[in-house]
């Protein structure tokens, strides 16, 4: 089922990502094809501002800078601004990306500051508790702006007992972040800030979890027993996409 490498990253926008530099700085499923099947949601204009929470390595905020000529606000804890910027340096979007190092409880930004929020491949980590999208990411867009999440998830939820084969996979932090789209809609049905436009799952599953099997992370070799054991059959990609009231 796997190759050595990648498969070969085309986007249907105007930019080609090399290989080589995508696989180097994955950090999950691949958060370019994620973002790249969300542009057709995405309602952006050159000289907006975009936050990207929990961007990692970047990939997703060099993409929106890239399609779109858009000021992107490339947040996240785990990687730091500094190796994030020279990131940006080297793909030449150091003049519309702007590195950030922040907890997702702490943002340092106005609110209503962005016309667009997006947030990738991360949002699992913080946004699953009852109170995040109302108290913390839905106030720092403007009204009729656009929240858009993609994160990995679950075909349908656990009712009966992690399946057997995931069992010796499964940790208190799958416990609390894989969802179904299902989950998520409920979760973010009671916040009066949005209108929730869309809550499903994503076309590109199978090609951005290759693409992180096959780049050679250290953890991304462990997943590949965890996907042949029954991760094929019930995760996803989940995507919520909402405009703020």
């Amino acid at each position: 089922m796997y190759t050595e490498e990648l498969v070969p990253v085309m986007y249907t926008r105007n930019h080609q990502y090399d290989t080589s530099f995508v696989k180097e700085n994955l950090m999950g499923p691949n958060a370019l094809r994620m973002i790249d099947e969300l542009a057709k949601s995405l309602k952006l204009e050159k000289g907006m501002r975009v936050l990207d929470l929990g961007c990692g390595k970047g990939l997703t905020s060099i993409y929106l800078a890239k399609e779109f000529g858009v000021t992107v606000f490339a947040t996240d804890l785990w990687i730091s601004a500094s190796e994030n910027y020279e990131r940006f340096k080297a793909m030449g979007v150091e003049d519309k990306v702007i590195p950030i190092h922040a907890e997702a409880h702490d943002l340092p930004f106005a609110q209503e500051y962005f016309d667009v929020a997006v947030s990738i491949d991360a949002y699992h980590y913080f946004g699953v508790e009852p109170d995040y999208l109302e108290k913390y990411f839905a106030p720092l867009v403007k009204k009729g702006g656009q929240i858009i999440v993609a994160v990995p998830g679950l075909k349908e939820e656990f009712s009966a007992g992690v399946p057997a084969g995931l069992a010796s996979y499964w940790c208190d932090d799958m416990e609390n972040t894989l969802h179904s789209h299902e989950w998520w809609l409920e979760l973010w049905k009671p916040c009066e800030a949005v209108e929730i436009r869309e809550s499903a799952e994503m076309k590109c599953f199978r090609e951005a979890w290759q693409d992180w099997l096959t780049c050679g992370h250290e953890i991304a070799r462990k997943d590949v027993g965890m996907m042949a054991d029954g991760g094929w059959e019930h995760f996803n990609l989940v995507s919520m996409v909402a405009i703020k009231r």
